[in-house]
């Protein structure tokens, strides 16, 4: 049997520009309930969905979990439920008709119901939070023609709630762009520099993704073109020869070489970097690897 429904005691809700008329009534009409409104006023439309989202998943965890829910509104309602569903515990879901909202607290017991400003009117509105408000989760929905779930199907709800927090945890997320970029993707070896190999991600202007092997040298060198390069991961030291400057580079600095500049390099530790350049590649050798590695050796005492 589902439960009786549980009200919120409390309500946190935003809205962008567009959604803010909708959600200045739905936290009148709530207030008129007795309910708690914590009204976060009117910011953009991923904002307004975030913060929500952000403070509904630190309730989620606590003993009030199933009495903090929160309301977001925008022109469609999709991009605050969106934003809003980036954190965990967050089970935000868009409801454009009260059945819409009876099946979302029903299957997907939805702890943030987001609207349209755009598409629905205020009396819809009223009717849309009421729904959700007065479902509790597994409750009989349009979903199942308004029958009461049968018990596997029970279940499974149950099953789901414990399932669904589960999701992403453990996995390690790539949040660098350049570092997707060149993912699963295979790197070509640089043949004029052993240890070396590049892949060419998008030309005019050009940007690659390069990595060389600890220990790696790149002889002296110049280019018709200047470069800007980052470094993602490893430590490496590029000497301008021109300008008889050195530069100690590790994960995040960013060094721009001017066009025929000369310059060696040495890699420390396994080493990948991103690099832009205008024009075609060209490269233009002042020395040979093993001069590279005698001045390396007798003028800084590398090896």
């Amino acid at each position: 049997m589902a439960a009786e429904p549980t009200r919120p005691i409390k309500i946190i809700a935003a809205a962008d520009d567009f959604g803010t008329p909708l959600k200045d009534t739905l936290v009148a009409h709530l207030r008129s309930l007795q309910i708690q409104v914590e009204d976060l006023g009117t910011t953009s439309y991923y904002s307004a969905g975030a913060e929500v989202g952000r403070r509904v998943s630190q309730s989620s965890s606590s003993s009030d979990a199933d009495e903090i829910r929160g309301l977001v509104a925008c022109g469609t309602g999709a991009g605050v439920s969106i934003f809003a569903n980036k954190f965990p515990g967050v089970y935000a879901a868009t409801c454009l008709s009260p059945s819409d909202a009876v099946n979302a607290r029903s299957i997907n017991n939805s702890n943030v119901l987001a609207v349209s400003g755009k598409s629905t009117s205020a009396d819809a509105a009223v009717e849309i939070l009421d729904a959700w408000l007065n479902t509790p989760f597994k409750a009989a929905c349009p979903a199942n023609d308004g029958q009461p779930w049968p018990q596997e199907i029970h279940s499974f709800l149950d099953n789901s709630l414990s399932e669904m927090a589960e999701i992403g945890k453990g996995e390690t997320l790539d949040t660098c762009a350049v570092c997707c970029l060149v993912k699963n993707r295979e790197l070509n070896p640089i043949d004029i520099i052993p240890g070396g190999s590049m892949k060419i991600l998008r030309e005019s202007p050009t940007s690659a993704f390069v990595r060389f092997k600890a220990g790696s040298v790149e002889p002296a060198h110049h280019h018709t073109f200047g470069h800007d390069l980052v470094v993602i991961e490893g430590k490496k030291s590029v000497w301008n020869l021109t300008k008889e400057e050195r530069y100690d580079l590790t994960v995040g600095d960013y060094l721009f070489t001017p066009p025929g500049d000369v310059h060696r390099v040495k890699y420390f530790e396994d080493t990948q970097f991103f690099i832009k350049w205008d024009g075609h590649w060209d490269m233009f050798f002042d020395e040979d690897l093993p001069t590279a590695k005698n001045a390396l050796h007798n003028d800084f005492g590398f090896n």
